[in-house]
């Protein structure tokens, strides 16, 4: 059984394909060899695709996160006040789930998947490519830090989520993101917006009245 009692999808999530080439691990040649579209697991989930699983989940507005047992957690806000990220501290590493405007052809996930690699490249990580549940990975090594990043394109969104915890600690902690993509919910609301831009995240109004409390008056 999985984390929250959902079946696992059937590829083998302790096994990645790596790829060390530099050129194949940024995904530029569009050729990245992963799994059939078909045989990718059902979820993260449109809005209008839902399902009525009973499954507690996070609302953020734009996106509706599971909420693993006993994880905190740690909202990131924007100098200029929007909320920039909301990070789930979990025993295995923090995990940060993220919705973005996509175009309507989709493919979004493997130009940001190039980029990444080539910013943390420059950041001085080691990275390469794995296959995973949606197809490319990003598999990256900074200090004594571990990153996993995992992207999945819907209807006119993306989905972006990335574990970040020590290196004993890789592969329980993708299998705890790729379980929570797997239960996710983006609303992506039928406004126009710019191919790329964040989906606004909205903080249920408890957490935001806590946030407010301890920060206090502006002086």
């Amino acid at each position: 059984m999985g984390l929250f009692g959902r079946r696992r999808s059937r590829q083998d999530q302790g096994q990645d394909q790596s790829v060390d080439r530099a050129d194949e691990a940024t995904g530029s040649d569009g050729g990245f060899d992963g799994p059939d579209p078909d045989d990718w697991p059902e979820g993260p989930y449109d809005e209008a695709d839902a399902p009525d699983d009973g499954l507690g989940r996070l609302d953020l507005g734009s996106i509706r996160i599971p909420l693993p047992e006993g994880a905190q957690l740690q909202v990131e806000m924007d100098p200029a006040g929007p909320v920039r990220a909301v990070h789930l501290i979990t025993p295995l590493g923090q995990i940060t789930i993220n919705g973005y405007a996509a175009p309507r052809s989709g493919g979004l996930w493997e130009d940001v998947c190039g980029e990444l690699a080539e910013q943390l490249r420059a950041d001085g990580a080691r990275v390469h490519s794995a296959v995973g549940d949606w197809g490319q990975e990003l598999v990256a090594s900074l200090g004594d830090v571990s990153l996993r990043f995992v992207g999945v394109d819907g209807p006119r969104w993306m989905v972006r989520g990335v574990v970040a915890g020590p290196p004993e600690n890789t592969e329980q902690g993708c299998e705890l993101l790729r379980e929570l993509l797997r239960g996710t919910i983006v609303v992506r609301g039928t406004q126009a917006m710019p191919v790329r831009a964040p989906l606004t995240i909205d903080l249920p109004p408890a957490i935001a009245e806590h946030i407010a409390t301890q920060t206090g008056p502006q002086l």
